[in-house]
């Protein structure tokens, strides 16, 4: 789905994509936003190819009152507000931050 939607939208760090029901049964999640990959890293993020390098981005799921929130407070708040929050992003059930 998330190749999907990038073929057509061009997904770029702090974009987003709705993903039509929630991420897993029982969480609030049913967006993705595309972030750094924060728990491995920049090792993790620029990996160098023979003759060019990958980016990998984390599709990190979200719930639509976090998006709101970046809407209203900028992506960067809402990066802090995880980091205050200390979320566990591989928790399907955790609380909205926002």
């Amino acid at each position: 789905m998330t190749a999907y939607y990038h073929a057509e939208h061009h997904l770029d760090l702090e974009h987003s994509l709705p993903i039509g029901e929630p991420w897993l049964p029982g969480s609030h999640c049913d967006h993705l936003l595309i972030s750094l990959p924060y728990l491995h890293g920049p090792g993790l993020e620029h990996c160098p190819l023979p003759d060019r390098h990958a980016r990998i981005l984390w599709a990190l799921p979200v719930t639509a009152a976090e998006l709101a929130y970046r809407r209203e407070h900028g992506h960067e708040a809402l990066e802090q507000l995880f980091d205050e929050q200390a979320i566990v992003p591989t928790d399907p059930r955790r609380p909205s931050v926002a």
